[in-house]
């Protein structure tokens, strides 16, 4: 008999936690055979990821998964056998009446953000009894082998290199997003928040001897680089030429075709979570914008994640991507970090693929996530 999920998700100010969220959902039925209902308190955000959604609708399915608004004033549902708090979110007080009142009684989850400090694996998959009575399990992803791992759909990998290896597959997607770069022009993705120092870098990239074409989802960095163009009212579709820099502003698009872009690119800058996780399945060299917290923990999380990374860099590529890294996350000039970084391009581009390899051979989130399931049994 399948299992059945609940996925509690609450829209902060973002699109990562949706977009997890909907993933995790989508491979739990695709790949897994589960039922699966994702609870979300904000449809506007799910429908700019997924085109075709109804951000009225009290339920709809999409790829097999059934998303339900998630009220204020809560009604009755009965539990699922999981049952998965999202990023620290809140279970209505009536739902978790419900679990202590049903038998069996579900495995509770709450399902952390994503972060490679040690620390965090002491403390996955341990339980915490709640003033309930009921126990609920922390659920870590993470980088290390005794972490819950990262999404990645079975075959993704696989089908990255077969993308890859089809010129003719890779100008089609580009040109359905009305993308068409010169021949000579490298491709960059911006997906980033607001970046006091971002105009330095495009400063830099405009007199660069190569040619760019900077690919930039509409989203929070686009008030820089209307500032920077000296224009207002970006749209999707916009396209605006200095030097030798093009930048172009494109729509949200599906989370399988945000992969694909992220593929055709050789270099992504990404914010937050789901598209940091899905740049590096791209095997691309990257910066990642961290989202900002209040009490300055983003920076310990940040260095976290680059000691790991760094490994197998020589130290002058380590020291590049460092302070690039620092930089962006600081909003300062990066005219010169970027100018030191571009040194290093061909050993990054080939650590980028490694280390996405290496992560590969750690089972994916969604696939430990069941497996703790069946354990707990």
């Amino acid at each position: 008999m399948k299992a059945s999920w609940d996925i509690f998700c609450t829209v902060v100010d973002n699109f990562g936690d949706v977009g997890v969220t909907f993933r995790l959902a989508r491979q739990l039925v695709a790949e897994h055979d589960m039922n699966v209902r994702l609870w979300i308190d904000d449809l506007a955000a799910f429908v700019r990821l997924c085109p075709g959604a109804d951000a009225q609708a009290g339920q709809q399915w999409h790829d097999g998964v059934q998303v339900c608004f998630w009220p204020k004033d809560w009604q009755p549902a009965e539990p699922a056998d999981v049952v998965i708090e999202a990023f620290a979110c809140h279970l209505p007080a009536a739902y978790i009446e419900a679990i202590k009142a049903r038998n069996p009684r579900p495995l509770w989850l709450n399902l952390e953000y994503l972060s490679a400090e040690e620390w965090v694996t002491g403390c996955h998959g341990l339980p915490s009894l709640q003033s309930s009575g009921i126990q609920k399990f922390f659920f870590f992803p993470g980088f290390r082998t005794s972490t819950g791992g990262l999404l990645r759909e079975a075959g993704l990998i696989e089908r990255r290199h077969a993308f890859e290896h089809n010129p003719e597959t890779r100008q089609a997607f580009l040109a359905g997003l009305g993308i068409y770069p010169k021949p000579d022009a490298r491709l960059i993705s911006l997906f980033a928040y607001e970046h006091a120092g971002l105009g330095s870098w495009l400063d830099y990239l405009a007199q660069e001897a190569r040619p760019t074409h900077l690919l930039v989802p509409e989203g929070r960095i686009i008030g820089d680089v209307e500032r920077w163009l000296g224009v207002e009212g970006l749209q999707a579709g916009a396209v605006h030429t200095r030097g030798r820099l093009t930048i172009q502003v494109l729509p949200f698009v599906r989370q399988e075709d945000y992969d694909l872009l992220l593929w055709c690119c050789t270099f992504n800058v990404v914010r937050g979570e789901d598209s940091f996780v899905r740049a590096q399945w791209a095997g691309r060299p990257l910066i990642w914008h961290i989202y900002e917290q209040d009490d300055d923990a983003h920076w310990a999380k940040l260095d976290a994640f680059l000691e790991l990374y760094l490994a197998g860099l020589s130290e002058d590529a380590g020291r590049a991507l460092t302070e690039v890294w620092h930089n962006w996350n600081a909003g300062q000039d990066m005219s010169q970090s970027w100018s030191a970084l571009e040194k290093h391009r061909d050993e990054l581009a080939s650590h980028a693929e490694c280390w996405c390899l290496e992560r590969a051979l750690q089972d994916d989130l969604t696939t430990a996530l069941v497996q703790f399931h069946r354990n707990w049994i």
